[in-house]
């Protein structure tokens, strides 16, 4: 995990949004780290390599799908319904967030009503 890591446009572009918004060391662009009386820009954000240590060790696992995407990791999974890929750390999970969300409510819907179905035909049974 040391070695340099090069980044496609994409790729960048979410690190970038990445640094700025958690990168406790990112203030207004500038590093603290690299700060010795000068401003000085953070190099992450100029270069589409991951160069800093602090945001591969600390920030990056906070984001687990860029960062199945940037390592490959294992933890990358596909949607079965739409193909989309996401991180998981259970490996029985089928769906992204968004589609569990749908796909969960039309299980519950479907079963609810195959018990009202079962209720419905209990009680026409018992009065004749």
């Amino acid at each position: 995990m040391s070695a340099v890591k090069r980044l496609t446009p994409p790729q960048s572009r979410k690190v970038n949004a990445l640094v700025k918004r958690e990168c406790c060391n990112c203030v207004d662009g500038n590093c603290l780290l690299l700060d010795d009386g000068d401003e000085c820009v953070c190099p992450q954000l100029i270069s589409y390599s991951l160069l800093c240590k602090w945001f591969r060790i600390a920030v990056l696992p906070g984001d687990k799908l860029l960062y199945a995407e940037l390592y490959q990791t294992e933890d990358r999974k596909k949607c079965t319904e739409c193909g989309a890929f996401f991180a998981s750390s259970s490996n029985s999970v089928k769906y992204c967030p968004e589609c569990r969300k749908r796909i969960t409510r039309r299980q519950a819907a479907e079963r609810m009503r195959k018990m009202r179905s079962r209720l419905r035909d209990r009680g026409a049974k018992s009065l004749v």
